[in-house]
């Protein structure tokens, strides 16, 4: 049986590796038989610029995964209006959704990971 996980993505890359590690792992899980969401709020939204500033944390070990996240078109939420904030990069694929709707996405989850 196929479990809904998410992979929620929240803390500031440039203070703490861990939403570089969350991608990691959300790359990891998308091989099994499992249906993937990752969830990506806050300053975590600059992960999915088209220029990886300098001062995230582990840009080198990221700039290794984002093309496999790409090509493998895994599905990433962000909430609405992200695009105004962030210059989000088109190779991703990036849905926007309300705040509500992220919730019920994860109520509805049975495994949540939260970086």
């Amino acid at each position: 049986m196929s479990l809904k996980i998410i992979v929620l993505i929240r803390k500031d890359p440039t203070v703490t590796p861990q939403p570089v590690e969350g991608l990691r792992i959300a790359l990891g899980l998308s091989t099994g038989p499992n249906l993937l969401t990752i969830i990506v709020l806050g300053q975590a939204r600059l992960l999915l610029t088209e220029e990886i500033d300098s001062a995230v944390l582990d840009e080198e070990i990221l700039e290794k995964y984002i093309p496999a996240i790409q090509d493998l078109d895994l599905p990433i939420v962000v909430p609405e209006e992200s695009q105004q904030t962030f210059d989000l990069d088109p190779d991703f694929s990036i849905t926007e959704k309300s705040a509500k709707d992220i919730q019920a996405l994860m109520q509805e989850a049975e495994r949540v990971l939260i970086f």
